[in-house]
């Protein structure tokens, strides 16, 4: 059974150990991260949130191997055919793509 002492000594263990993990700007997480169903989660609504803070950082989603940011797709110019409203929506997908960081501007 511990001692009045030792339940005090390692209360401020504990104490210590925590002041220092919350005193942090970051968490390392070197397991694997599992969400349950039915759960969200929840972003700030003034400056928003990152996924990768630069474009050599990989990402992957559904199950998709991790990638680099990709370049940017050129936007389509001439052709026998012209057709605007193809082109237009064209440019909007890329302007989607790029707006969201999902390829490079």
């Amino acid at each position: 059974m511990l001692i009045e002492e030792d339940k005090q000594e390692i209360k401020q263990i504990i104490a210590n150990e925590l002041s220092q993990i919350i005193k942090i700007d970051r968490f390392v997480i070197s397991k694997n991260v599992q969400v349950l169903n039915a759960r969200n989660v929840q972003v700030g609504k003034s400056t928003g949130l990152k996924l990768g803070t630069e474009t050599t950082q990989k990402l992957g989603f559904w199950n998709k191997t991790p990638v680099i940011q990709p370049t940017v797709i050129a936007d389509p110019t001439g052709g026998a055919t012209t057709d605007a409203e193809a082109r237009t929506a064209i440019d909007d997908i890329i302007d989607l793509l790029q707006s969201v960081g999902f390829m490079g501007t």
